[in-house]
């Protein structure tokens, strides 16, 4: 399913879309704030794409390539998964090559996503982990109606903050 907003198209990542999965995922300033296993190649790459289609096939997940209107290239991507088992919760995840940075651009995609989370998939809750240090991430997150979580930790990463927006605190 694709989105559109004024400026961007968040679309289904396709195996053609192997290189920039590459470039995206194994990027060392995005992945300051991540941890990951990065691909190390297009094949590690490839299998990165092919499980996001089965799960996207199964509904455990929603994934969008984010790419300018006039150009085919993904320069970041943005996911709903992690869903409760009610399904009236998801996590979001999202990252964009540090050229894009600062543009607005993933604000345009966040908003987007936020608003089909809320008004197609009928989520009450969306959650959010970004990295104590990433600033941006947290001015993001604040910006679009996100309150951190101070009980809640996210397991596993304890450099990790967890924020969260509600459906009826937006509308």
């Amino acid at each position: 399913m694709k989105l559109e907003t004024e400026r961007l198209q968040l679309k289904e990542i396709k195996e053609q879309h192997v290189e920039d999965i590459l470039k995206i995922r194994s990027n060392e300033m995005i992945n300051r704030f991540v941890k990951r296993n990065s691909p190390k190649n297009n094949y590690d790459a490839l299998q990165f794409i092919l499980t996001i289609k089965e799960n996207t096939k199964n509904n455990k997940t929603f994934y969008w390539g984010i790419s300018l209107k006039d150009q085919s290239n993904l320069i970041g991507t943005i996911c709903l998964w992690n869903f409760s088992e009610d399904r009236e919760a998801a996590e979001i995840g999202y990252e964009m090559l540090p050229d894009y940075h600062g543009k607005g651009i993933m604000s345009e995609a966040l908003k987007a996503v936020i608003d089909y989370g809320f008004n197609k998939l009928c989520l009450q809750e969306i959650i959010a982990m970004t990295h104590r240090l990433n600033e941006n991430s947290k001015k993001l997150l604040l910006r679009h109606g996100f309150a951190p979580e101070k009980d809640r930790k996210d397991e596993g990463f304890p450099d990790n903050l967890v924020f969260n927006v509600r459906k009826y605190n937006i509308q």
